[in-house]
């Protein structure tokens, strides 16, 4: 929850090019014209097998926006594309990490929910695979943004998604148990009225 780079703030606000950490890294001058050009080129190389939410300019400018504000520095001597390249193959790998968990993690979530067995059998999977993590990551994408206007339900989805019992996440965000069942029922509605992306199950 507390890694700046997540799903929720990618698929809820992308960004074009303009007025962005890297033009603003341009316009201070520390990348040439030439070396965009060839970090653009190695963000769309690393940005292959993330689910279409994320964009290789969303790994681009996130890579710039690290280094802006200083999270992430480049050793002296090392050449600023080669730092920038490794920035975004590490966040690249946070993401497929961050994948893999909410593979585990969604079937958990529809049990909670009430929403019926995962149609995919991930709950009994010790590994998934690749691609049932991209379709666990694009399902949380669609929580996120079927409820981008509800807060509570998202500190619901978040504090499911970190694996939190219902009351963790009731005393993290100071929610008694009827707010909570309320908010439990709102998202089980909406969910259901969305079946068709939720593995076919309709109401």
């Amino acid at each position: 929850m507390s890694n700046p780079w997540n799903l929720r703030r990618i698929t809820l606000a992308s960004q074009d090019m303009h007025n962005t950490p890297a033009a603003e890294a341009l316009a201070l001058k520390l990348v040439s014209e030439l070396d965009l050009l060839r970090l653009k080129a190695l963000a769309r190389l690393h940005a292959r097998g993330l689910p279409p939410e994320i964009d290789w300019s969303d790994l681009l400018q996130e890579a710039f926006k690290r280094l802006l504000e200083g999270s992430r520095k480049c050793p002296e001597g090392v050449p600023l594309v080669v730092f920038l390249a490794g920035v975004m193959r590490s966040i690249k790998a946070d993401h497929c990490r961050r994948a893999r968990r909410a593979a585990v993690r969604l079937p958990q979530m529809r049990t909670e929910l009430d929403l019926g067995d995962d149609p995919e059998g991930a709950a009994s999977d010790p590994g998934p695979d690749p691609e049932r993590s991209l379709i666990a990551v694009q399902q949380l994408a669609e929580m996120y943004r079927l409820f981008s206007d509800d807060p509570r339900v998202l500190q619901v989805i978040e504090g499911l998604f970190e694996g939190w019992s219902p009351e963790q996440i009731r005393a993290k965000y100071d929610m008694s148990r009827t707010e909570y069942d309320s908010i439990r029922k709102r998202m089980r509605r909406a969910l259901l009225k969305e079946g068709l992306r939720w593995g076919g199950h309709e109401s």
